[in-house]
């Protein structure tokens, strides 16, 4: 979803694009895809309507695209993948449906996603009950791979779940160093959704940025479709805060930028990958000039892998933002397909293979197309690296990349 110096595509999502989520439909005889060879299915789960659409998408078209490459270069002789796509509407209890959908189709091997943390937390308990491997390209909080008690004694809930996106611990505590070493920002009004992402992710920053030497003058929370936000404007402007930080997505973080600059604070809105969208941008216009969010790895653009990507996605028109996680999400699908290659058996598909595929994930060590893609043993993402981008001349603009290094 870039375009220029991002990688940023700004396709306007139509109900007749969204008719292409089907192209994944497994062959119910489970046996065989179109060239007679084995079919093994890559569940997909974002949300492809509605609220954080651009980015599921983005998602979704991001692992069609690698199922797709693997299918042109016979990376599995014998297997023919596929991609099923289910909209879970950024509601946890549709991805808890969506994720008991695809443990009962024997077809699916894998699954990519969710977009949203929240979600994620539904749909863990469910696909590991299967031993059906889940790898997010884009999930944050820290608990989703190393327990409540992450912070003191860490521990892996679930060892089906993998993520190929950084976690809030390094993105809060990068943002709070740019804000107050990098935007010599000394007060700060934090703000976020009361959803596990946002939340958490504020909840960092706070701890982070009072670390560095700043001061959080004044916290408030939104609740998810909020769409008048003239108390919160007046607060805020009211409390002397030279930045306002944002955990949540781009839903509300669009709007509320645009009344705040317009109630007379004008302050940058500082904000998390949820908001790393041109549609941000594109709904809050003007207003949007200076603000600023960190997102997960390095500009795409940069990456010389992901050329060939950059250029399918555009060549296919797909809709969504891809900029974001779509690179993330091809990276996530291709660890599930060589996964897939280290257990199948001359192109058969042996008993208890969806065990066998996440014992081979764990395992995975490869040049992805956003970076070096392995994991820990949370599952987490070797791969640490984060960048501030700002909305300048109505772009988003990288002005530093780099690891996170918490107080």
């Amino acid at each position: 979803m870039r375009q220029r110096s991002l990688v940023i595509l700004t396709s306007v999502l139509t109900t007749g694009a969204l008719t292409l989520t089907a192209c994944g439909s497994r062959d119910d005889n489970s046996k065989s895809g179109d060239s007679g060879n084995t079919t093994v299915v890559i569940g997909v789960d974002a949300p492809l309507t509605g609220q954080n659409s651009a980015t599921g998408l983005g998602i979704q078209y991001g692992a069609q695209i690698a199922v797709d490459d693997a299918n042109k270069n016979k990376t599995v002789p014998g297997v023919t993948f596929k991609i099923k796509a289910l909209d879970d509407k950024a509601v946890p209890a549709t991805g808890q449906q969506n994720a008991s959908q695809f443990v009962g189709e024997k077809d699916v091997l894998g699954v990519v996603g969710p977009l949203n943390s929240g979600v994620a937390t539904q749909m863990q308990q469910t696909l590991a009950s299967a031993n059906l491997v889940e790898i997010s390209p884009s999930n944050t909080a820290p608990e989703l791979t190393q327990g409540k008690n992450w912070q003191t004694k860490p521990v892996r809930p679930f060892k089906s779940y993998f993520r190929t996106a950084t976690t809030d611990a390094l993105q809060g505590a990068f943002a709070a160093d740019y804000a107050y070493n990098g935007l010599k920002k000394k007060k700060a009004f934090v703000v976020d959704d009361k959803q596990t992402y946002g939340a958490g992710l504020s909840k960092i920053f706070k701890e982070q940025f009072a670390k560095q030497g700043g001061k959080v003058i004044g916290t408030d929370h939104v609740n998810t479709g909020d769409r008048d936000f003239s108390t919160l404007v007046t607060k805020i402007k009211n409390s002397g805060a030279d930045l306002l930080y944002y955990g949540g997505q781009y839903d509300e973080s669009e709007v509320l930028t645009k009344q705040l600059k317009a109630g007379g604070a004008n302050i940058p809105l500082f904000g998390g990958d949820g908001m790393f969208t041109p549609t941000y941008i594109k709904t809050a216009g003007k207003a949007a000039e200076g603000d600023l969010v960190t997102s997960i790895g390095v500009p795409v653009d940069t990456l010389p892998a992901a050329k060939d990507f950059v250029a399918t996605y555009k060549a296919k028109k797909y809709p969504g933002d891809y900029g974001t996680y779509g690179s993330y999400a091809y990276d996530a699908t291709t660890a599930i397909i060589k996964a897939v290659g280290q257990v199948a058996k001359d192109g058969k598909i042996p008993d208890g293979a969806r065990a066998q595929i996440v014992d081979a994930v764990q395992k995975n060590s490869f040049e992805g197309i956003s970076g070096k893609i392995s994991f820990d043993e949370f599952g987490d993402t070797t791969n640490k690296q984060l960048t501030v981008y700002q909305v300048k001349n109505g772009e988003w603009k990288s002005v530093k990349s780099g690891v996170a290094n918490p107080k």
